[in-house]
């Protein structure tokens, strides 16, 4: 149990990987604080409403170089980033709580997934593509089992590359958050220290 903000939450934390799974009921309006127990800011924050259909409304910190916690963007749906007051209420997370607008404190349950970045473990950023198959090198400082891209400049596919499935580059096609289609399209090579799109 969580009583670091407005609403008690129940939190199961693994500070060391950063992450966190945590459960609360909304309240109904937009300015509600939600416990995360990372002990740390997250750079990600995915909540979704348990009690009804709906979105994953993401917070991530990268969204915006200047105010990310006016922005929003959705994990099932190909739509580019929204500045919305409903997605956290304009409010950065802390170190402790999490801020949920609108969308995410209707009177319901709700998990949200929280990520904090771990050096030698984990990243979470923005790159600018350069349009070529000779792709932009992005530096994590480790070499990913796992990497999700988006555009946020435009609408686009949710990117999902792993070496899981493919464990040698150029690895195979994409999967993709929003939808159930088949993998498809070329992949990324995935580095001893980063990764490098092999796409336009």
């Amino acid at each position: 149990s969580n009583t670091d903000g407005s609403i008690t939450s129940t939190v199961q934390a693994n500070t060391d990987a950063g992450f966190s799974i945590v459960l609360y009921n909304g309240e109904g309006d937009g300015q509600a604080t939600v416990g995360h127990g990372l002990g740390v800011k997250p750079q990600v924050i995915i909540p979704k409403n348990r009690g009804a259909s709906g979105s994953f409304h993401m917070y991530h910190e990268a969204i915006d170089s200047s105010a990310p916690e006016d922005y929003g963007i959705l994990l099932n749906s190909t739509n580019t980033r929204a500045d919305d007051a409903g997605f956290h209420n304009d409010t950065a997370p802390t170190s402790s709580v999490f801020t949920v607008g609108t969308y995410n404190n209707f009177d319901n349950d709700y998990v949200a997934y929280c990520f904090a970045e771990v050096e030698g473990y984990s990243k979470f950023g923005s790159y600018t593509g350069n349009g070529s198959t000779d792709g932009a090198f992005i530096y994590t400082g480790f070499r990913p089992a796992f990497v999700m891209t988006k555009k946020t400049s435009g609408t686009g596919n949710w990117y999902i590359n792993d070496t899981g499935r493919y464990s040698f580059n150029l690895t195979g096609g994409h999967l993709y958050a929003e939808s159930n289609s088949a993998e498809s399209g070329s992949g990324i090579d995935i580095l001893s220290n980063g990764f490098k799109p092999r796409n336009t």
